[in-house]
């Protein structure tokens, strides 16, 4: 399969791009994390401030460890945020804190796209680990029985990446409009942020294309897609 030419044809523009967004985003950091804030507001503090404006005082914010590891938890309600990002007092820090009130806003406000993301964990958790697996057996045994079943889990793992990108894209909206209104950052400081968030929009934008593009690989061997068989 990896061998296949079709696949190295179709995958190569989604691996490429999904380089380039992790060079951006990495490039993006570096900059704007060396850029502190006129205020001198730290990332926890930006965070916190924001999710008490927002009647939020439960969710805690919290000390991870791991580079961008930043993330909000629905389960706990607890937004953890990685170390340079925690006590970091620069745009990049500010910009990703906000970026993840932005989702512990979209869960307390029940933003359906979050919902049916969550809803779709399971199902794309298991895809991830086991539909590459039945796909390659089931192409390998000319099993259809097979070669269904890892395409329905596959797609499962497609859908997830699709909605993670609404996901996504608002809850950086709601942090760039946030952020000014809050004062923490000025006009000027928050076109920095955008930058950041926006890099790191790229690198799900990229995840959701080499999906697609290796489900539609798979439709096509399978003989769902251009009448093919193989």
């Amino acid at each position: 399969m990896f061998f296949d030419p079709l696949y190295i044809v179709m995958f190569i523009p989604a691996f490429l791009l999904s380089i380039y967004a992790q060079i951006k985003v990495k490039s993006s950091y570096h900059r704007y994390s060396k850029v502190p804030t006129m205020r001198g507001v730290t990332g926890a503090q930006a965070a916190r401030h924001l999710l008490d404006a927002e009647g939020l005082a439960d969710v805690r914010v919290e000390l991870t460890q791991g580079f961008l590891s930043d993330h909000y938890d629905p389960r706990t309600r607890v937004l953890r945020l990685s170390e340079g990002v925690y006590g970091g007092d620069s745009l990049a820090s500010v910009g990703v804190a906000a970026h993840e009130v932005g989702h512990a806003i979209q869960h307390a406000r029940g933003y359906a796209p979050m919902s049916l993301r969550s809803a779709l964990v399971p199902m794309a958790s298991i895809g991830s680990n086991f539909s590459w697996i039945l796909l390659i057996i089931g192409f390998m045994l000319a099993s259809k029985a097979m070669i269904s079943a890892g395409l329905l889990f596959f797609t499962a793992v497609v859908l997830f990446q699709i909605v993670t990108l609404p996901v996504e894209f608002n809850a950086s909206s709601r942090a760039l409009k946030a952020l000014p209104a809050s004062g923490m950052l000025s006009d000027s400081e928050v076109a920095g942020a955008r930058k950041v968030l926006s890099a790191a929009a790229l690198t799900y934008v990229a995840a959701a294309a080499a999906a697609i593009m290796q489900l539609i690989y798979f439709l096509l061997r399978a003989g769902l897609l251009g009448g093919r068989d193989e």
